[in-house]
């Protein structure tokens, strides 16, 4: 019986034991956070505002709808308006006439080659067989060729036998009207742009790759526009894309419209849109820009006749310019032949003669083709394509 007690006892006091654990280690678990507080539903949310905390009150003016700009009326914060591009300023190009005259001293390297060897040689006191042939090497040297070079030499000798007494002076004369009489002064140099009885003038601008052929096109341009005449511009070179871009720059600085088709594009097609639109728009002149072509290319030199033929559709050319590099010299000549053969040549138009000794090649290459010289490059400036004046270049060449 003691013993069932004790056992009791000792059980009560186990589980008394037990239970005061329990609940101390219940006292010392940590609580869980209180629920956030309930806001006032009758107190209305204050509106936050960008960079300020939300129950910070705003002492912002509130503007008025008439004060708050309309969208599109200024440009967004931080956004910048796209710059205005403007139209580039039209230039006034200076008056051709006496052009030539204004660049004499471009053709100074020639004039000490020919010119002033020339006077030279002749100022000598005995002129022998050896003296005479330098008088021919100098002008060969020149480019003058073979026959003019023959005949020159030929009146030289006999006006100079029979003048006797050779003072500077006089030799300066003599020689000035002998290469006036081998450079041409009866030969009509004018550009024909005003056709009778219609508009516009067709002049097509041909030649050899590297010659400066779309340069001169853009110059002639100015050349007209500032003799007064109106230009649409033919970008007829197709197998570059630079020179439509380089013709369009030339055109826009005279205010010439050009007129230009896609990238290897058929060329006789631009060349005959030139024609229409410059007849559209009523202008004086319409300037066609050839591709480069080699002489020897058949496939590209019968292409160069395709285009004069589409555009005589419209109207016959009045001009067809061969563009000829002087520092060339007699190879120039071979280039002319083949052209000549393809489209009729009316005209030629000599580049980059301020950079050679070889003024005789202007002799040369009528003489080859039976056309004038009407222009010549004198320079990279935009002006510096002159009219061919024949008294100012033989006095340019032979000097004062």
């Amino acid at each position: 019986m003691e013993t069932v007690i004790l056992a009791v006892v000792i059980a009560v006091v186990v589980l008394g034991a037990l239970g005061g654990l329990i609940v101390g280690s219940r006292r010392h678990k940590p609580l869980p956070p209180a629920p956030p507080k309930t806001p006032d539903i009758t107190a209305p949310p204050a509106e936050p505002h960008v960079g300020e905390e939300a129950e910070t009150p705003s002492d912002e003016e509130r503007r008025s709808i008439e004060e708050v700009g309309l969208p599109g009326a200024s440009a967004p914060v931080g956004v910048e308006e796209p710059p205005t591009v403007e139209a580039p300023p039209i230039e006034i190009p200076e008056p051709s006439a006496g052009r030539l005259v204004r660049l004499r001293a471009r053709l100074s390297r020639s004039q000490n080659a020919l010119g002033k060897g020339l006077l030279t040689l002749l100022s000598r006191e005995h002129l022998d067989e050896e003296t005479w042939e330098e008088v021919e090497d100098t002008l060969l040297t020149a480019d003058v060729g073979v026959l003019p070079t023959e005949e020159l030499v030929e009146r030289l000798r006999e006006r100079v036998r029979v003048l006797g007494t050779r003072t500077p002076v006089e030799l300066r004369g003599l020689l000035r009207e002998e290469l006036l009489a081998l450079v041409g002064t009866d030969m009509d140099r004018t550009v024909k742009t005003e056709p009778e009885a219609r508009r516009p003038g067709i002049v097509m601008v041909v030649g050899v790759n590297g010659t400066g052929k779309t340069t001169t096109t853009g110059k002639l341009a100015r050349v007209l526009v500032a003799d007064g005449r109106t230009v649409v511009l033919g970008a007829a070179d197709t197998f570059r894309a630079a020179a439509a871009d380089q013709l369009q720059t030339w055109g826009e600085r005279v205010g010439a419209y050009t007129v230009r088709g896609p990238e290897a594009g058929d060329p006789a097609s631009v060349a005959f849109d030139a024609v229409k639109e410059g007849k559209e728009m009523g202008v004086d002149v319409v300037l066609i820009d050839t591709a480069g072509r080699l002489h020897t290319k058949t496939g590209l030199m019968d292409e160069l006749g395709k285009v004069k033929r589409v555009v005589e559709k419209h109207a016959p050319l009045d001009e067809v310019l061969l563009v000829l590099d002087a520092t060339t010299g007699q190879n120039g000549l071979v280039q002319a032949r083949v052209f000549a053969e393809v489209v009729d040549i009316t005209g030629i138009v000599l580049t980059k003669l301020d950079g050679t000794a070889k003024g005789g090649i202007v002799v040369a290459v009528q003489r080859e083709l039976g056309v004038p010289v009407k222009l010549i490059g004198l320079g990279e400036g935009a002006d510096d394509l002159a009219p061919f004046e024949p008294e100012a270049f033989v006095d340019a060449l032979i000097g004062d």
